[in-house]
């Protein structure tokens, strides 16, 4: 057995080898790699109890966050192809059970915990971190009663988010048949397990996304329906990203998940809750007979309303004509007056008879042969002794020759060719029209100049040119002598 080494060979400068020591010293990276070779071989996999802290999602998709209880810490990470499988969304303060491997982390010297998986530990949990997300998510306004929206007296499609194979979509069709046959959109999803959040969601999205008019009919209502169970079969409609979708979808939105004692996040974020899908549907249409049965009361009450004003007059009509005297009675003064006026007139007209042939008689007394024989006589002879004064005849005639006379000078005078005789001419267009200004008549490339016994066609400024030398002026007429008329064309 070798000598315990001195003091001087521990504390020495250099570090030497001694005589019968095989422990070669180890590197750190060594050393750290046994003792993760160490832990992961112990503790390879392991379930562990404990309350997150510090949770956080790095863009890598990682998630990272510490384990704890009342007095230790270990942290924890979870790769990305994990954390896409959870069920739910880590949050601070919540009581999990991770399930994974220990392992070191030699870059910091530390120990930690690589999860596999993450649960909520206990329905104690689960419903701590619903309470949560629900305060949250009402703190943000998305519960708020001024966002619902009132439904559709009577949709003529309704659209349906559910699995196509349960028994919820059947009991829909079945009540819908029942009360008001629609025509409804089924958009088949999964309502339970891994996945199932995003495509309930993807499905109310796509719903508010359609337009009018397009392949497909726009639904006025969707109903997001799925039957009863645990709250861990109802965690999809507690997702956040299901709550905001139903929150923001355009089209008024029923929930009916569960049973009527089930409530979820979607029922607080719907625009209306229904205890369960049956009725959903009852609540999205009425009941077709019940509106028949409403028609047929209007339409006999409209009758009703139509013919009592006729009834009522009718009455009041039969009540007044008892009370209007007979028609005998109203006739009998006017039909005595009608006698007294034909009496008078028959009395009048014989009266008016007698007295026409008394002025005949009259008349005819003065119409004698006699009588008009001396009146022809007594008109012959005043015929002959008038006498006519040929004056009475001719002095009117006279003056009405002097009147024409003095006409037909004055006419003579003011006719427009009458100058002419004086030596005048007149300038007219190629078309014959009187031209009375220079301005008009440099404007025309012909001219004619109508003279008292024939017309000269001419062009302006033809004969004129700079060169052509200025003619003298003639000689003034001597005075008392008769100035002659010059020349047009000079």
């Amino acid at each position: 057995m070798a000598p315990p080494p001195t003091d001087s060979e521990t504390n020495g400068l250099v570090a030497r080898s001694r005589a019968g020591d095989n422990a070669e010293p180890l590197s750190i990276t060594e050393i750290s790699n046994a003792l993760k070779r160490t832990v992961e071989d112990r503790f390879g996999h392991v379930r562990l109890r404990g309350e997150l802290s510090g949770v956080k999602r790095a863009a890598s998709g990682h998630l990272y966050c510490a384990l704890k209880d009342d007095k230790a810490v270990l942290d924890g990470v979870m790769w990305r192809g994990n954390t896409n499988r959870l069920a739910f969304v880590p949050e601070d303060g919540l009581e999990v059970i991770a399930t994974g491997k220990l392992t070191t982390y030699a870059g910091r010297s530390k120990y930690q915990i690589v999860m596999e998986s993450l649960e909520l530990a206990g329905e104690g949990a689960l419903l701590a971190l619903l309470e949560k997300t629900r305060a949250r998510l009402e703190a943000e306004g998305l519960f708020a009663r001024e966002r619902k929206r009132p439904l559709p007296f009577l949709p003529k499609t309704i659209g349906v988010v559910t699995s196509p194979t349960g028994s919820v979509i059947r009991d829909i069709l079945h009540r819908l048949a029942d009360r008001f046959p629609s025509h409804v959109v089924v958009w088949p999803v999964l309502v339970q397990g891994q996945g199932a959040a995003d495509q309930v969601a993807n499905a109310v999205r796509r719903f508010s996304s359609m337009e009018s008019g397009g392949p497909v009919a726009r639904p006025d209502v969707v109903i997001v329906a799925r039957g009863g169970g645990s709250i861990e079969d109802l965690w999809s409609f507690n997702e956040e990203i299901v709550v905001r979708a139903i929150a923001e979808c355009t089209i008024p939105v029923i929930s009916a998940v569960g049973h009527e004692t089930d409530t979820t996040l979607a029922d607080y974020a719907a625009d209306r809750r229904a205890p369960t899908p049956t009725a959903a549907a009852e609540i999205a249409v009425p009941v077709r007979a019940d509106l028949e049965a409403s028609l047929a009361d209007f339409a006999a009450r409209q009758r009703r309303a139509v013919y009592r004003p006729v009834e009522l007059g009718r009455e009041r009509l039969e009540a007044r004509t008892r009370r209007m005297p007979k028609p005998e009675s109203l006739l009998q003064p006017q039909a005595q007056r009608l006698d007294e006026a034909a009496e008078r007139l028959r009395r009048g007209l014989t009266d008016r008879a007698a007295q026409g042939r008394e002025r005949l008689a009259g008349v005819a007394s003065r119409l004698s042969p006699n009588a008009l024989k001396r009146a022809h006589a007594d008109a012959t002879r005043r015929l002959a002794n008038a006498r006519l004064a040929p004056a009475l005849v001719t002095r009117p005639l006279a003056s009405k020759r002097d009147q024409l006379a003095s006409l037909a000078r004055l006419a003579s005078q003011l006719h427009p060719e009458r100058p002419l005789e004086r030596g005048y001419a007149i300038v007219r267009d190629a078309a014959g029209k009187a031209l009375t200004s220079k301005a008009q008549a440099e404007r025309e490339a012909a001219l004619k100049l109508q003279f008292k016994d024939d017309v000269l066609d001419v062009v302006p400024n033809a004969a004129a040119s700079p060169a052509a030398p200025r003619r003298a002026a003639k000689p003034k007429p001597k005075p008392g002598t008769a100035a002659k008329q010059e020349d047009l064309f000079d």
